[in-house]
């Protein structure tokens, strides 16, 4: 369990890393462009790792990966709705607690007992998802549309990594290949039908291909770190990557963070400790 939990908090601290280099992209060209190509760039990455983490391909193994990338797909683009549409500060807590928790009750009902110690570690890493993904308060109130739109992100989100773990034993990195294969087909979809143009802006290919790459890497940890544990304890693990994003925001780009946000930090902390303890 000991591998399970570095590997997964590894996952969390790369994911919230591409998030960040994502972040920053977003400023320079449109998004669909930032996760097309940056997927491109995972793409790549995951092609070039084969040979060093074989596997055997499968049609179930495909699949499951089809299913996985359709679900993360989806998930982003109602993300993005729902942000367009309500108060960020509800729409990203909103989203973020509920991609933690599908797979934990996922994990739970298909048998999956964790110790004692370790659901209080559970309980504790989803309240600092919820902290550390908000923003600063405001008067607005988001709509019912939004917010069940912002659910229904978090459940793309969580049937990521839900559909992720079903693959066989032994599939390598060959869902990872189905998974990109499939969101990037979605998205490019999404580009032509509404007419976005994918081309990046000005000097921002290169932190776009880093977020993608980024982002493959953390997929990779997820698949490896699931092998190891728990679906309800790596997963809960994996979903504290806002945390990562938020330091970087605050020791790079100098942004100051709310009391909230800081008890977030501090309280993931404490639960990957409890987690990890058993």
């Amino acid at each position: 369990m000991t591998t399970a939990v570095i590997l997964a908090t590894a996952c969390a601290l790369v994911y919230g890393t591409a998030d960040f280099c994502g972040g920053l992209a977003t400023r320079r060209s449109r998004v669909l462009s930032v996760v097309v190509l940056s997927q491109i760039a995972g793409f790549a990455l995951v092609l070039a790792m084969l040979p060093v983490l074989p596997g055997a391909p499968s049609e179930a193994a495909v699949t499951w990966g089809l299913g996985a990338g359709l679900a993360g797909a989806a998930g982003l683009v109602l993300f993005y709705r729902a942000l367009a549409t309500g108060v960020m500060s509800v729409v990203a807590p909103t989203t973020a607690v509920t991609s933690a928790a599908l797979p934990v009750l996922f994990g739970l009902i298909s048998g999956e007992r964790p110790a004692a110690v370790q659901l209080v570690g559970i309980a504790l890493a989803l309240l600092s998802v919820l902290l550390v993904s908000r923003s600063p308060a405001t008067e607005q109130r988001s709509s019912l549309t939004s917010i069940a739109t912002a659910l229904a992100a978090g459940a793309g989100f969580g049937g990521f990594f839900i559909l992720l773990g079903q693959a066989p034993e032994g599939s390598g990195l060959w869902p990872l290949v189905g998974a990109r294969i499939a969101s990037i087909s979605l998205v490019v979809l999404l580009a032509l039908v509404t007419r976005r143009t994918l081309k990046p802006g000005e000097g921002a290919l290169g932190i776009i291909a880093l977020a993608g790459v980024l982002d493959m890497a953390a997929n990779v940890l997820y698949l490896l770190a699931e092998q190891e544990g728990l679906l309800s304890l790596v997963a809960v693990l994996v979903s504290l990557y806002p945390a990562s994003t938020l330091v970087l925001a605050r020791y790079v780009l100098g942004e100051r963070l709310q009391g909230i946000q800081v008890a977030g930090v501090a309280f993931a902390l404490g639960a990957v400790a409890l987690i990890a303890v058993a």
